[in-house]
């Protein structure tokens, strides 16, 4: 497998901001459902794991088709690196050195 490219400085990252929203207290209703907002969350947290596993997946099938200087694979790189935490990452590239990541990569 190919290394990872260097980052372009000049070339901008697409950030999303992830905004911690929690439910305001009204004593008229203390039996409020207040898990609602927290549901949203988690399912917003679990969206966005998956969106990271399957950029990082997609990134290394485009780069295994394509090779390394095909341009539209670093859309995937840009998306994981911004959505993915670095240790999932370290581990899943020792998982691919390994020959035991969990995806198949060459198809």
């Amino acid at each position: 497998m190919g290394a990872i490219p260097e980052v372009d400085p000049d070339e901008p990252v697409e950030t999303k901001p992830f905004k911690f929203v929690t439910a305001g207290y009204d004593a008229r209703f203390p039996q409020q459902n207040q898990y609602v907002i927290f549901a949203h969350l988690s399912a917003q947290s679990a969206s966005q794991t998956k969106h990271c596993w399957q950029n990082y997946v997609d990134y290394h099938k485009c780069v295994t088709a394509k090779g390394e200087d095909f341009r539209p694979c670093r859309q995937f790189y840009h998306a994981f690196r911004s959505l993915c935490p670095k240790a999932w990452t370290d581990r899943w590239d020792g998982q691919r050195e390994a020959g035991n990541f969990p995806a198949r990569l060459d198809r």
